[in-house]
């Protein structure tokens, strides 16, 4: 029986794949003692694609929450920047100032600061505003999110007591007004019904009702849509977005605090945004949470670049709203041109979707190519993995998620797995 190699030089072996010489050497280690020396390489391929690496995403779901929401362009200088200094007085400031500055502007927001995500922006707000005392909330929205987020337990985490008010598809001002006047409720809560529809025989109650009651009103509006009227873009907002909660038109009601995310609609890194009163603003930046849940340097870059961008209303910079505005006519001129380098698919109308827990049920027209049988196993396992959906036995590719300086991969991609 053969000796298997030594570690070190089945490692020195496994170098074209560019793993780092420990990560070679523990692959090395898990073949020999797995006896399969001669699937060294492919462990080693394994090894790798445990690694975050850059996918194509051909799915047509514009925020794949698996693939990281918001694709983000955001390049930054290995230098130090004045996080935490006041270039004014030379004396310490706070990270939060700088983009919190811009975020209100752009929302028309009092004051603004930024946490590391939604769930984090609601736990605080809670903690700050409703910490201690009882807040009300319609049980039609005590809603769970993907990973087992749900409204009570973040609620029960803050310190603030949940009074329940309404039904699950009925919620009236009164119910509201009821639980203020009866159960020492201090702040009211409205939750953005982000990933689900109650429809039929329902009532809710909209912000600007609940601002006629004296407590604060909070509202985790979720998605991140700045502005329903999207100045941003060339011509009216997407037909799509109708009746998107916005966080200006939001406090515009008369909310006293906004939260939402930043990775979904907004189109930045994924950050929890807390707009509002400022006042209210400034209670959750003194909280002690505050720093637990506090962003980096790199999230506030990528965040204050993406609120220039609306700021100078050019949502062209922004990658998200560059694939959703994309029109239809440019798809199709690209996929008559895949069509023709991959033969074996053929050009289909589809419908992508928002995607990451934004707008159930909507749907925006696109177009992608279609070929018979279930490839998506080989096109996610190339070097440059392709992210595709099978719908009745065919292979679909939507190319309203797949950036144009792809096209090229994508085409080598079908090619490779499908020949007529």
């Amino acid at each position: 029986m053969p000796r298997p190699p030594s570690v070190d030089q089945l490692a020195r072996d496994l170098a074209p794949f560019g793993l780092p010489h420990p990560l070679a050497v523990e692959v090395a280690r898990s073949a020999i003692a797995q006896d399969r020396v001669a699937d060294a390489d492919e462990l080693a391929r394994q090894r790798l694609r445990q690694m975050l690496t850059p996918v194509i995403n051909a799915t047509g779901v514009l925020l794949h929450t698996n693939l990281g929401r918001a694709p983000l362009t955001h390049h930054q200088e290995a230098t130090y920047a004045n996080l935490e200094l006041d270039l004014s007085t030379g004396k310490r400031g706070s990270r939060q100032a700088a983009v919190g500055a811009l975020l209100a502007t752009a929302a028309g927001a009092e004051a603004a600061m930024v946490v590391n995500n939604c769930a984090s922006a609601v736990l605080l707000m809670l903690a700050a505003v409703g910490g201690n005392g009882a807040v009300a909330v319609s049980r039609g929205e005590l809603v769970e999110i993907g990973g087992a987020f749900r409204v009570p337990d973040v609620m029960a985490q803050s310190g603030a007591e949940l009074v329940e008010v309404g039904t699950t598809n009925r919620t009236r001002l009164a119910d509201y007004r009821a639980a203020v006047a009866n159960q020492n409720v201090g702040a009211v809560l409205k939750v953005h019904q982000s990933n689900y529809k109650i429809v039929g025989f329902t009532e809710e109650t909209t912000v600007s009702q609940l601002a006629t009651l004296d407590v604060p009103v909070l509202a985790d509006i979720g998605s991140g849509l700045l502005d329903s009227a999207c100045p941003w873009l060339d011509g009216p907002p997407p037909a799509w977005l109708e009746g998107e909660l916005a966080a200006k038109q939001t406090l515009a009601a008369g909310a006293d605090l906004v939260t939402f995310s930043g990775d979904k609609l907004f189109g930045g890194p994924q950050a929890g945004i807390i707009a509002g009163r400022r006042d209210l603003v400034a209670a959750c930046a003194r909280h002690p949470l505050a720093r637990a849940l506090r962003p980096g340097g790199l999230v506030l870059g990528a965040l204050q670049a993406t609120t220039l961008a609306y700021l100078q209303r050019d949502g062209g910079a922004i990658a998200f709203w560059r694939m959703a505005s994309v029109p239809l006519t440019d798809l199709e001129t690209r996929a008559a041109a895949l069509a023709t380098d991959a033969p074996a698919w053929s050009v289909i109308a589809t419908e992508a979707v928002p995607g990451g827990g934004t707008l159930p049920t909507v749907t925006i027209p696109s177009i992608g190519l279609t070929t018979t049988g279930d490839h998506t196993t080989p096109l996610r396992n190339r070097d440059r993995p392709l992210i595709a959906r099978v719908d009745n036995n065919r292979t679909i590719i939507d190319l309203r998620t797949v950036d144009p300086a792809d096209d090229t991969a994508a085409a080598q991609a079908l090619n490779a797995v499908a020949q007529p």
